[in-house]
């Protein structure tokens, strides 16, 4: 029902074309319970399908989720086994509902630090979603800002040095197109669960302008309630791009 609401509060709202999340709050929900580790990034797997419905359902063009960092990496061996293990049953046992729903499917960041078996379900997953259009769902996967930014940099500086690239005309908007999201709007709302208030190398380039919103509730416990009471905020804001207030 609480859906069902959102979609009519949508009408006559502004809706973020592109949101992004970070989804942050899975190991103390489960520590909240007893429970261990893995048994929160489960019930955060739950969450994800119900964000994904969710930003179709409320008009998204765009959802962008921070699902796995490059600092993900120094975790425990375990419960980068369970993380990635999760992940290897999320492409072989969604993707085929999520291509019938329109989902189109990207990735961004370092896939090659993954498996062989899982680098291989990504690209089919993007292969297989490529010509769906009723929502662009962007997982990032080992990624990390400030190392997307460093890779763009090193490829300008090849682009100039092969001759291909006038340094004077690196603006801005050519920056960006050496930017593992070239081709994707930037995000117009990053909302993080747990309560953090911090960006933790998420989209460091592309946030330059997007409204954020802290929810102090943990991940999995997000819902299509929280998602349009941070979609009521975001229409709330007046965005001014660094101008003055008229």
């Amino acid at each position: 029902m609480a859906v069902a609401c959102g979609e009519q509060a949508a009408e006559s709202r502004t809706v973020p074309r592109h949101v992004a999340i970070i989804m942050d709050g899975n190991g103390r929900w489960a520590a909240a319970r007893g429970l261990p580790r893995v048994a929160g990034h489960r019930a955060g797997v739950q969450a994800v399908r119900r964000a994904i419905e969710t930003a179709a359902q409320l008009g998204v063009e765009w959802l962008t989720l921070y699902a796995f960092s490059s600092e993900n990496w120094r975790r425990p061996l375990a419960e980068v086994l369970d993380l990635t293990g999760l992940l290897r049953h999320f492409l072989r046992s969604e993707i085929a509902e999520l291509k019938a729903q329109g989902v189109r499917l990207r990735f961004i960041g370092d896939r090659a630090r993954f498996e062989r078996d899982i680098q291989i379900d990504l690209g089919a997953a993007e292969r297989d979603t490529a010509h769906n259009s009723k929502l662009n769902l962007v997982l990032a996967l080992s990624y990390g800002g400030r190392a997307e930014i460093a890779a763009a940099a090193q490829a300008a500086a090849r682009a100039i040095a092969e001759g291909t690239l006038d340094p004077a005309a690196l603006d801005e908007d050519k920056f960006a197109g050496f930017l593992s999201t070239a081709g994707i709007p930037d995000p117009d709302l990053i909302i993080r669960t747990s309560g953090e208030q911090r960006l933790s190398n998420f989209l460091l380039w592309q946030c330059a302008y997007a409204e954020l919103v802290f929810l102090d509730l943990l991940w999995p416990d997000f819902g299509p309630e929280a998602f349009d009471s941070a979609l009521a905020e975001f229409a709330r804001r007046e965005r001014r791009f660094g101008a003055r207030p008229g």
